[in-house]
């Protein structure tokens, strides 16, 4: 396989085609070496617009979605930035071109040394790989510029909401299959919480989900 060639297609052929415009965004995607973050045995299909498995029953979300999270938070360079749900580390290293760190909380202990592996690899030093349930966020580096939750959520919970920094930007997944939106909430110029809804898809609930108080907008 051309690894370059199928690169490109990925990036040219499925993820500019959903609305990824950004040429900032489209070089990350190409930068970054998305085969050297699927388990081997899957590495045929590292370009391939679909959830790829992972250990511990876990997936890696499609390149379509994560170009698409890409360029909702591209214009915003954040120092520091908190992503739930580690998965393979691959995610976190597209964050970490923008980023001075990344906290990536992961629940899963073998996931999470597979994502350090992962990372420590790729020469990527600017990630810290927390090993946890981070579902209501994770206090101990709080509070953050910028927040990704890469698995979905019933509704945003307000403990995670509190965590985000004025001036910051949280991504996350909220509802239920069949239908969940994906959406950006900040605070506004006047210092109230707002949630735009970006588009709709599926992916899998983060672990341990439970419904929780949520901030009403």
């Amino acid at each position: 396989m051309n690894l370059e060639h199928a690169r490109f297609n990925m990036v040219e052929q499925q993820i500019r085609p959903w609305g990824v415009a950004d040429p900032g965004v489209r070089q990350r995607l190409m930068t970054v070496r998305r085969e050297d973050f699927v388990p081997p045995s899957m590495r045929a299909l590292a370009f391939a617009d679909i959830e790829i498995p992972l250990p511990g029953g876990q997936t890696m979300l499609r390149p379509s979605i994560e170009g698409r999270i890409l360029q909702a938070i591209e214009a915003f360079h954040a120092n520091t930035v908190l992503e739930i749900g580690a998965g393979s580390g691959y995610f976190a290293a597209l964050l970490a071109k923008n980023a001075d760190h990344v906290y990536t909380a992961e629940i899963d202990p073998e996931l999470a040394q597979f994502a350090r592996d992962n990372l420590m690899r790729n020469g990527i030093t600017n990630v810290t790989v927390e090993e946890g349930d981070a579902s209501q966020g994770w206090y101990s580096k709080a509070p953050y510029d910028l927040i990704v939750v890469s698995g979905g959520l019933p509704e945003l919970p307000e403990g995670l909401l509190l965590q985000l920094k004025f001036g910051g930007r949280l991504f996350a997944f909220t509802g239920s299959p069949p239908v969940m939106k994906a959406c950006i909430a900040f605070y506004n110029d006047k210092k109230i919480l707002q949630c735009r809804s970006l588009f709709e898809t599926v992916v899998p609930m983060l672990r341990h989900v439970t419904q929780v108080p949520a901030f009403n907008f």
